[in-house]
C-alpha cells in the first residue's frame, strides 16, 4: 500500500523530499503535483518502473509519449539534440511553466528511449516537482493521471487520488489540490512550431 506524504508547496520539506527520492531510486512509482494536473512518475533510468507505468497505462514503453520532468534548461543537452536560437528563446519564455515541448532526442537518451526520435520536455512551475528532480539528479517520467469521469477528466483532490491509486503506486504526495487543465503541448522538432494540444499554457510565447 502506498505511503501518503504531505509536502507543502511553499517550502517543500527536504526530509520528506528525500523520503520520496529514496523510493524513486529503488524503482518505485509516485504520484506527485505539477503546475497543471497530478502526474504518475518514476526515475527515467529504472526500466522496471517504466514497464510498470506502461502496464498501468496500457502501452509499450517504446511507444509511450511520456514527458521528462527536468529541473531547468541545463538538463536539456543531456537528452536533446542541439537546438537553434529561436527554439531556445521559446523555451526561455515558457519555462518554468505549464508546457510540454516535443524536441529532437539525441543518442544519450536512457536505453528504454533509444528508439524515440523525439522527447517531451517539461519544467513545471511547481516547487515540489522541482525539488524532487533536483534531489534525484535526473529527470522523472511524467504521465497525467486521468479520471474515468468524462466531465472532470483529471482528479484534483489528493485524498481521492490516494483512494484510487494506493494499490498501484508506492507514494502519493499530497501537495494540495491540483489543477484539472493539462499542459499545452507544442512540437518544436520541425521547421515551425506545431500546437498538438492547447492546455493551460498560453500560446503568446510563440
Amino acid at each position: 500500500m502506498a505511503e501518503f506524504i504531505k509536502i507543502y508547496n511553499e517550502n517543500p520539506n527536504p526530509k520528506e523530499i528525500k523520503r520520496v527520492v529514496d523510493v524513486l531510486r529503488k524503482g518505485g512509482l509516485i504520484i506527485y503535483p505539477t503546475d497543471t494536473v497530478y502526474g504518475l512518475g518514476c526515475d527515467i533510468t529504472k526500466s522496471r518502473a517504466l514497464e510498470k507505468i506502461a502496464r498501468i497505462k496500457g502501452v509499450k514503453v517504446d511507444k509511450a509519449n511520456w514527458s521528462f520532468i527536468c529541473a531547468d534548461l541545463s538538463n536539456l543537452s543531456d537528452y536533446v539534440r542541439q537546438i537553434d536560437t529561436p527554439t531556445f528563446k521559446i523555451l526561455k519564455r515558457a519555462f518554468p511553466g505549464p508546457y510540454t515541448f516535443v524536441l529532437p532526442g539525441n543518442n544519450r537518451l536512457p536505453k528504454d528511449f533509444k528508439k524515440k526520435k523525439t522527447v517531451g520536455i517539461r519544467i513545471p512551475d511547481n516547487p515540489i516537482a522541482k525539488a524532487l528532480v533536483e534531489a534525484l539528479g535526473n529527470p522523472i517520467i511524467s504521465t497525467s493521471i486521468r479520471d474515468e469521469d468524462e466531465l472532470i477528466e483529471y482528479t484534483t483532490d489528493p485524498g481521492l487520488i490516494y483512494d484510487k491509486w494506493h494499490n498501484l503506486v508506492d507514494v502519493v504526495i499530497d501537495g494540495g489540490y491540483g489543477g484539472n487543465t493539462p499542459s499545452t503541448v507544442i512540437d518544436l522538432s520541425g521547421d515551425e512550431p506545431i500546437v498538438l494540444r492547447e492546455g493551460k499554457g498560453s500560446l503568446d510565447i510563440l
